[in-house]
């Protein structure tokens, strides 16, 4: 327990320096990222808040063995749609007792150093950033026999590369990925409040997280009346300068997923859906936009957005919209709207196990989490701390030896615990 009580020493101090740097990690975020202000600093309060949820896991560290031995280290990849929320998840592997060795993306480069600095002082040479080429980082991760485990925030078809290499050496690979998040709005729901939090979450970083919703399915009955909520809501979004802290979005960070957002218009329109609101592309701005009378074949309904777009379906029956949700190769969040038993009633037909688990397969049709009238604001509190996250399908995924047998595994995880082990 000594041990913990140190580290969670450190983790207050990482805490109180973020705290006391607050300002500048905000305008370096800005920067790096192209997300405005506004979201880098909710970004940074959330994660002050959830860090100090380290505190309450301590009994768990207490029990268990790091996967790491003294020399050795954990590798972890980090995504580019992020800068503060990437503190959980180093000092998650850290705090089960093992080194770290850092990478941000490219484009991160300059919040990358700006962590370093406030973590030097802190942690020393237990946590250590690359600043090398991502690709060639993960290789020469995957070679390194002093690398048991490698964490990765990426894409699937990006992840799936590495399959023979893991499973030839043995070694452990935590992978968290897209999501594809159904956006359920079922008869009496209270639409105001579904169709508020709706267009936060979609256009909070202008759409540039693994968990917005993307597909939304509204019951046929509240159809209209839902869509005028949330038309007028998308309209009132705040678009400009990121650094102006009265912008509520600016552009999106990447060219691929500018040409991606195209695509999926065009095979919309094309396919018959309409586009009611927005559209518009200027450069890397993408306005608020609305597709409606979308279906599942749909390039927009298939593959991940990464973008403030939204793709909207009527349907008819409470077994529809199972279906319907059900329908993609990702699986990691829902929203469901409605009264509290019909709501509930969904959630159970759609959430998986409340912690990975081995599975012979990849599993389609579950989710990781289930929001039930809840933002994701709130489902977000202590995630990678306390609190488990990622899914099925696509969404994710662990690869790993054990006893001889490669095994795979799926749902919601806690890094901390899939890098460290219980005691022999």
């Amino acid at each position: 327990m000594h041990v913990v009580e140190e580290k969670l020493d450190q983790v207050h101090r990482l805490i109180e320096a973020i705290t006391a740097h607050r300002d500048p990690m905000i305008a370096t975020a800005v920067r790096d990222t192209g997300f405005t202000r506004r979201e880098c600093s909710i970004e940074t309060d959330l994660v002050i808040t959830n860090l100090q949820g380290f505190d309450d896991m301590a009994s768990v560290f207490a029990d268990r063995l790091p996967l790491c031995g003294p020399d050795q280290e954990v590798a972890l990849v980090l995504p580019y749609n992020g800068s503060a929320w990437l503190n959980t998840a180093i000092v998650s592997i850290f705090m089960a007792g093992n080194r770290v060795r850092v990478k941000f993306a490219t484009r991160g480069s300059e919040i990358s150093r700006f962590t370093e600095s406030l973590y030097t002082p802190i942690f020393g040479d237990a946590i250590c950033f690359e600043y090398a080429n991502g690709r060639k980082f993960l290789e020469n991760a995957v070679a390194d026999p002093q690398i048991p485990a490698i964490c990765l925030f990426g894409t699937d078809a990006y992840a799936i590369q590495y399959l023979d290499a893991i499973k030839g050496l043995g070694k452990k690979f935590v992978f968290e990925g897209p999501g594809k998040d159904p956006f359920i709005v079922l008869p009496g729901a209270d639409l105001e409040q579904a169709a508020r939090e709706l267009a936060f979450s979609k256009y909070i970083y202008a759409g540039q997280t693994c968990t917005a919703p993307e597909r939304v399915y509204l019951h046929e009955s509240i159809h209209d009346d839902f869509l005028e909520l949330f038309l007028d809501y998308s309209r009132a979004v705040k678009i400009g300068d990121p650094e102006d802290p009265a912008t509520e979005m600016g552009p999106v960070a990447s060219p691929r997923a500018v040409s991606a957002i195209k695509a999926q218009l065009k095979d919309a329109v094309d396919r018959g859906a309409r586009i009611v609101l927005g559209g518009t592309i200027e450069g890397n701005l993408v306005y608020p936009t609305v597709v409606v009378e979308a279906r599942q074949e749909m390039l927009g309904m298939k593959d991940e957005i990464f973008g403030p777009v939204v793709f909207v379906s009527a349907f008819p029956t409470f077994e529809a919209a199972v279906r319907l949700a059900r329908d993609n190769r990702y699986g990691l969040r829902a929203s469901i709207y409605g009264s509290d038993d019909e709501a509930g009633r969904l959630e159970e037909q759609l959430v998986g196990e409340p912690y990975c688990h081995r599975v012979s397969e990849m599993t389609f049709g579950r989710f990781g989490t289930v929001g039930v009238n809840q933002g994701r604001s709130e489902t977000w509190v202590g995630a990678f701390v306390n609190k488990p996250v990622g899914g099925y399908g696509f969404s994710g995924w662990i690869w790993e030896t054990v006893a001889g047998r490669f095994v795979l595994k799926q749902g919601p995880k806690l890094l901390s615990l899939e890098t460290s082990k219980d005691p022999l």
